[in-house]
């Protein structure tokens, strides 16, 4: 890959055509749904989707040139990993859409008043996503996390005649603005120690910190990861996951898991990994700490679960545990092939997270009818009789969280557990490999409640035929990537090995 370094002071637009795209094509959308009649939303989300497969045409461009090119002064970055994560954030973002047309539809969350909004919104969240991803400076990184959060607690909120999605939208907002409050106070300590908000600039001028700009710095990176902590979920900020994801509507809740775990991953490279090397022994023992405890408790907490949407939000606990084990081994001794491969294998363990996170609430959806959340485990007896294909994709994907082969989940687990090993913390590999068995069984519980207990609910399974399509290549994909995983490695290991060595 090539690097191309665009002037700081120059004002290039280029890298930033998929934003601006975004940006107009959401407004438009938004101005074009005003107009259209009750149950006439098939334009709306039709038009969601296009201006999503536009933002892909113009990022995929940039991927393919494998430039690194800085503009607005350097608050932003264009570099081959915020290329490929864009690229699997419309993916995610897509596909949840799809998922989420017939259960949105069925809950009246796009008519009367409320009409597209709920595209609009998803649409400016990515947005966000977007900027969050290339930021360069932490006040954009800062703008890009607010838009997002913002969309969300509206999206969270949409429901507002349903009691149970109004109190989930309060507790998210309130402990959102905690953690927004974290890293504001964070990010005004590291511009007391350094004088400057650009990342590389901090980066720079924190390897030559002075004892007392160095206490500085260490506890501004308390709040900054502290912060980052509660975007990801993790022990002990994981106070919201539970409960947000069981009390808002299904589609909103994949709106929160799914492609924000990628921006929020992008986030934490640029803060800890670019911004912040000085301090790594720091901020590694902090993440350690978080992943163990997440690992432990997620795993431990989701056992007791009936409720299929909070077990998989204690599932999400520890599997961003398994990010952050990644994070913590990169630069243990110093070698940057070490470090290229340990962030990477966090970077592939997160997309595959995603997609396969994506299919398993998008299963949720499917079940689900007007008048019906099919939100608990009992829900599931019985699919192997009522739907058998959608059943093996449902198994596939719940081994996949498992990690069991050849699903795309083990060797996402085997990559880190690899990188983890080859910084000689073995300990720590065996640790996370104890809790992913005693995670197992939570996974394979859904399994055997799909083909061995008998239907409580018998009735025909009716989808729209797109969501069909995308929930089987869903499935396909997790195996073919757990088959076939060289390329989608190859792909982290390289660009993250690129934006490194910026």
């Amino acid at each position: 890959m090539t690097t191309t370094l665009q002037a700081a002071t120059d004002v290039n637009l280029a890298p930033v055509y998929a934003e601006i795209f975004l940006l107009i094509a959401a407004s438009a959308i938004l101005l074009i749904d005003m107009f259209l009649k009750e149950g006439k939303r098939t334009l709306t989300y039709a038009l969601t989707l296009l201006s999503i497969a536009g933002c892909a045409v113009l990022t995929m461009a940039d991927f393919n040139a494998g430039a690194t090119v800085y503009t607005f002064n350097g608050m932003y970055v264009a570099d081959p990993m915020s290329n490929l994560l864009k690229l699997f954030t419309y993916l995610a973002t897509a596909m949840t859409l799809v998922y989420s047309r017939q259960y949105a539809g069925d809950r009246s969350m796009m008519s009367g008043n409320l009409g597209g909004e709920f595209y609009v919104l998803a649409l400016f969240s990515m947005l966000g996503q977007m900027i969050m991803i290339s930021g360069n400076s932490m006040l954009s990184l800062y703008l890009g996390l607010e838009l997002m959060s913002l969309s969300l607690y509206a999206l969270v909120a949409l429901r507002r005649d349903h009691a149970v999605s109004t109190e989930a939208a309060m507790k998210y907002f309130i402990l959102g603005a905690l953690a927004s409050g974290f890293l504001l106070y964070g990010i005004s300590m590291i511009y007391g120690a350094t004088g400057s908000l650009d990342i590389t600039a901090i980066g720079q001028l924190t390897a030559n910190a002075e004892a007392g700009n160095r206490t500085i710095l260490v506890f501004g990176l308390v709040f900054l990861v502290a912060g980052l902590a509660f975007k990801l979920g993790v022990v002990p900020f994981h106070m919201w996951v539970p409960d947000v994801y069981q009390g808002s509507p299904t589609a909103v809740t994949l709106l929160l898991g799914g492609a924000p775990k990628l921006a929020t991953f992008a986030m934490v490279i640029r803060v800890l990994v670019e911004a912040l090397p000085s301090v790594a022994f720091d901020w590694q023992q902090m993440l350690m700490v978080l992943a163990v405890l997440s690992l432990a408790f997620g795993n431990l907490t989701a056992i007791a679960q009936t409720n299929i949407k909070r077990m998989l939000a204690y599932s999400t606990i520890a599997q961003m545990g398994f990010v952050l084990l990644a994070m913590v081994v990169g630069v243990v001794d110093g070698n940057s092939e070490n470090a290229a491969s340990a962030y990477s294998a966090a970077m592939y363990y997160a997309i595959t997270y995603v997609l396969t996170t994506v299919g398993s609430f998008g299963l949720i959806m499917m079940l689900a009818r007007a008048g019906h959340e099919a939100e608990h485990i009992v829900d599931f007896k019985g699919l192997g009789k009522r739907s058998p294909w959608f059943a093996i994709v449902m198994t596939i994907l719940m081994f996949s969280l498992a990690g069991v082969p050849p699903m795309v989940g083990f060797m996402a687990k085997w990559a880190v557990l690899q990188a983890v090993a080859n910084a000689g913390m073995v300990w720590l590999a065996v640790v996370a490999v104890m809790f992913s068995l005693i995670g197992a069984f939570y996974y394979l519980r859904i399994v055997k409640t799909i083909w061995f207990d008998e239907a409580v609910d018998t009735s025909a399974i009716h989808t729209p035929a797109d969501m069909r399509a995308v929930m089987s290549l869903n499935g396909i994909a997790v195996v073919v990537l757990g088959i076939v995983p060289g390329w989608l490695l190859a792909v982290c290991y390289t660009t993250m090995q690129a934006t490194l060595a910026k």
